[in-house]
């Protein structure tokens, strides 16, 4: 196996550019990343990296070795999978990332009661806002909040997710509650805004008696994490636009309260990827069917009390 190892360090390395990242990825030290370069390059007897102090690039024969050192391993892969008893001996490691508020509240506590069910299968939960590379960062399954442009992965869509603006009744008592997206940007209200590095556009897309319209939204707080923006609303600093399942609990409480109701947000959806080939692994299709139905069920309850409201 030291080879094959040797063939993953090398691919997690061309990936993340980095013999450090990819020694955390891989759950060790960059020196013992450094030592399996090292080894390979010895056994093929080219060089793979051109390595300085300052920057890390992979030579012509690292770029040929990489396409067929990452069939290598979904070959194996997928040979172990083929002799794997998916309903009796599911086995091995999951990578695994979703949205934070996504991860938290839907993801994260599953996660222990999938491993009670298969104890034998590892998951690496990885949360973050941030826009991710499936390929790139060797995950097996992503999460994603949002509607999808084209993809090469496989998309199996989980749920509608309906979406709310909402505020701190703090908030609303001190700058009012607008009616409807037309007064939320005559009046100036602050925008809590989930905005990532590199993102042009400040607008919301919601949902008028003419159709979906974006409007211009504006505020003096911008974050690349939801819970940070839902954390900012409570505490009565804007409007903020959440799915509904993520707020529903503040909403009953009266913590949050809805505004614009004459324009609510069009609802978002919510998504599982994972690359083609992985879904013939049987610990990856028991996994995500597991996480699709959790999840479906948690939204329908939340969407069923909000109906209750």
């Amino acid at each position: 196996m030291s080879y094959v190892n040797n063939i993953k360090m090398f691919v997690r390395v061309y990936e993340l550019g980095s013999m450090s990242a990819a020694a955390r990825d891989q759950r060790t030290s960059p020196a013992v990343a450094s030592a399996r370069i090292s080894d390979l390059e010895k056994h093929l007897g080219v060089r793979l990296f051109n390595r300085t102090t300052r920057s890390l690039q992979p030579t012509e024969n690292g770029r040929l070795f990489y396409d067929g050192a990452r069939n290598v391993l979904e070959a194996i892969d997928e040979a172990e999978a083929a002799v794997t008893d998916a309903t009796q001996n599911p086995r091995g490691t999951i990578f695994v990332a979703a949205p934070l508020g996504i991860g938290r509240r839907l993801i994260a506590p599953q996660v222990p009661v999938f491993k009670d069910e298969y104890p034998q299968i590892d998951v690496r939960l990885r949360l973050s806002d941030r826009s991710i590379d499936v390929t790139a960062e060797g995950l097996d399954v992503a999460f994603h909040l949002g509607l999808l442009d084209d993809s090469n992965l496989k998309i199996r869509v989980i749920a509608d997710c309906p979406r709310v603006l909402c505020a701190a009744p703090s908030y609303i008592a001190r700058r009012g509650n607008p009616a409807d997206g037309e007064a939320l940007v005559r009046d100036h209200h602050d925008c809590l805004n989930l905005r990532f590095p590199g993102a042009k556009e400040f607008q919301w897309t919601l949902q008028t008696p003419e159709g979906p319209r974006r409007f211009e939204i504006s505020g003096p707080f911008e974050s690349d994490d939801g819970d940070v923006l839902t954390a900012w609303a409570l505490d009565g600093r804007g409007i903020v636009m959440k799915p509904a399942f993520e707020v529903a609990d503040h909403l009953r409480a009266g913590r949050l309260v809805p505004v614009a109701a004459a324009t609510p947000p069009l609802p978002t959806q919510l998504s599982c990827l994972y690359p083609h080939r992985r879904f013939k692994d049987p610990k990856i299709r028991l996994f995500v069917d597991f996480m699709i139905a959790r999840c479906k069920a948690e939204i329908a309850g939340v969407q069923a009390s909000k109906m209750a409201l």
